[in-house]
């Protein structure tokens, strides 16, 4: 394909691979926690280390990292301690994290508004080789998080009170959560940009749980809605010429419409399914009940 001739395209889609795998793989965690707008906000924050970057000469995906995952950190902590005022320190954190970065991107040498579009809304030629290497070793921290601690981090998703009482460190599995967000913004915005990351963070996931019935299910569904739409929407960008960004998100929105259109007929399959299971054990059986085993908080919950 003359598409995989270029190189710009082949750094673009191995980067929208490991967006398509991270930014789902962090957003169940965000979704369950009722917490879907985090990353928009992260985003915001990130932009300032955007500028940063610019202004100090520097790699801005590492210097968003950092200023992101401090951003997440104030977030989490004004969660936990800001009961009255919290709504209005996130407002400013949020705005503020905005404006510093257009502010410092235009005071800098080599920032200009073209290179703010491209981080707000993403772009494929402005893929380097430095940033698929950061993009790698920030996407394989993502992954080894959300798998690794995937059964601590939904107890705590689930039910913080909960999984208190059971001897999680509940606030440092929260803090973890938050940093790993930041991290995954820091990896998406090259490729869909910062405005619309937290979209491939939440709507996979919430196509995903149209039709799936477990944690497990919902997971792996979202990656691999998450990575689909990924490569389509970089594909037909390079095709069509049009903003990547933008692409992959409304084609995350397509898959939910259809997978919510699906829903409702396969609900009444599965509950027919097991009227007719139901009625057929009943005849010439004695009455016996089925003691499930030991399961474990992710087996056989509906995120």
């Amino acid at each position: 394909m003359e598409m995989l001739e270029s190189a710009f395209m082949q750094r673009a889609l191995l980067a929208a691979l490991l967006v398509g795998i991270t930014a789902p793989a962090v957003g169940i965690y965000l979704v369950q926690r009722r917490q879907a707008l985090m990353g928009d906000g992260i985003g915001h924050v990130a932009m300032t280390g955007v500028g940063l970057g610019f202004l100090m000469s520097t790699n801005p995906i590492w210097m968003a990292t950092l200023v992101a995952v401090v951003g997440a950190v104030l977030m989490e902590l004004i969660r936990i301690y800001g009961r009255t005022r919290g709504d209005i320190a996130l407002a400013m954190l949020f705005y503020g994290g905005m404006a510093g970065g257009v502010l410092l991107i235009e005071l800098s040498d080599t920032g200009s508004a073209a290179n703010l579009t491209t981080y707000l809304f993403g772009s494929l030629s402005t893929v380097s080789d430095q940033d698929v290497v950061a993009i790698m070793l920030l996407a394989a921290f993502v992954v080894l998080v959300s798998l690794g601690l995937r059964r601590q981090l939904f107890a705590v998703s689930q039910d913080e009170e909960f999984a208190r009482v059971t001897g999680l460190p509940v606030r440092a599995l929260n803090l973890l959560v938050a940093v790993t967000a930041a991290v995954t913004v820091s990896v998406a915005m090259r490729v869909v940009g910062l405005l619309l990351v937290s979209a491939l963070m939440v709507v996979p996931v919430a196509a995903a749980q149209q039709i799936s019935r477990s944690f497990k299910a919902t997971y792996a569904l979202a990656v691999t809605i998450g990575v689909t739409v990924a490569l389509a929407g970089t594909t037909t960008s390079y095709y069509q010429d049009v903003p990547p960004g933008a692409t992959i998100v409304m084609l995350a929105i397509a898959v939910f419409v259809v997978l919510t259109t699906l829903a409702a007929p396969l609900a009444r399959r599965r509950a027919k399914a097991m009227e007719a299971s139901g009625a057929g054990g009943a005849v010439g059986a004695e009455c016996t009940v089925d003691v499930p085993g030991t399961r474990s908080p992710g087996d056989d919950v509906k995120v």
